[in-house]
């Protein structure tokens, strides 16, 4: 028996924060025992790839002799001849700022906008989400190669009908023009990816308390003033996570570009230069170093957008 026991003092109730304690580590440790599984795949999917491109970043390997390049160092990033040092690089890093910023932009517009509508109450309501997930559900290649036809220069289905509206007095090069080339590019991945960023904008939407809009319909407040004031900024978290999402995925950007305008200067992007280098040129330890450096600039991009999404709602709040 112990001397609490043999004192006649009985042992002290844990209070509520210690209890509360031990339950937020047995929900930790439990999260990690179903999160581990995940971490292990991806380790084995994603970490060694990555780690193997690293290695042969650092060497003079070739496509022919993948098991015969030599250590050069830095040489792939920095030499004389390194990615930093090339001007169709830098090219293609602006290309792919533009494609991601425009392409982004214009798909949180117009998906904040076919939310809204979506979210109305009607009748058709469930065919209108269908139909709108028709563009997102066709696989790019496939979409790529239907506007790569009616965008055709000679032949296409658009020049057809703006030849016939009178909008266009000439049939004009819609992906090979380079005034034109990029910004066909951006509007063709709008068409494809907006219903992505509606239907994440309106999982928001459903979300939110709909007795904030009952007392606003009773104090008379207008509809764009309630917009701006309660919904806007209540559904603002999920708007930035999907813009997050999207930006990931267009900074990455290869097949819609590489379809419809192949190795164009005008619209090649970071993951095109990247494909050139190691196929056509079969400069695998070159090809890698740029794979890497689009690796850390996306790693990059994502840690300074959290932190300034972080700030701003610790602000708020």
């Amino acid at each position: 028996m112990s001397i609490v026991h043999e004192a006649g003092i009985a042992p002290a109730k844990p209070t509520a924060p210690a209890i509360a304690n031990r339950l937020n580590q047995a929900r930790t440790r439990t999260a990690w025992l179903f999160v581990a599984p995940l971490f292990i795949v991806l380790l084995l999917i994603a970490g060694w790839p990555l780690l193997r491109s690293i290695w042969f970043s650092v060497t003079d390997t070739r496509l022919n002799n993948l098991a015969g390049g030599q250590f050069i160092g830095l040489a792939n990033y920095i030499g004389e001849y390194g990615v930093l040092q090339d001007p169709d690089w830098w090219n293609a890093v602006g290309n792919t700022l533009l494609f991601a910023s425009g392409s982004v932009l214009l798909e949180t517009l117009f998906g904040l906008s076919i939310a809204m509508m979506l979210n109305q109450p009607s009748r058709i309501r469930t065919l209108l989400r269908v139909a709108i997930l028709v563009p997102w559900a066709i696989p790019t290649v496939v979409s790529a190669k239907i506007w790569a036809w009616m965008l055709h220069d000679q032949f296409g289905l658009i020049n057809h009908l703006l030849l016939q509206a009178g909008m266009l007095s000439q049939p004009l090069a819609w992906t090979s023009d380079p005034h034109l080339a990029m910004l066909t590019i951006v509007l063709v991945d709008t068409w494809k990816t907006t219903p992505f960023m509606a239907l994440l904008i309106l999982a928001a939407l459903q979300m939110l308390p709909q007795d904030l809009y009952e007392a606003a319909r009773v104090d008379g407040i207008p509809v764009w003033t309630v917009f701006r004031k309660i919904t806007l900024p209540l559904i603002m978290p999920g708007i930035l996570v999907a813009m997050l999402f999207r930006a990931l995925d267009a900074l990455r950007v290869f097949d819609l570009i590489y379809v419809l305008t192949s190795n164009g200067k005008s619209t090649k992007s970071m993951s095109v230069y990247v494909r050139e280098q190691l196929v056509d040129f079969q400069q695998v330890g070159y090809g890698s170093a740029a794979a890497t450096l689009l690796f850390l600039m996306i790693a990059l991009i994502t840690v300074i957008y959290l932190t300034a999404v972080r700030s701003k709602i610790d602000e708020e709040n």
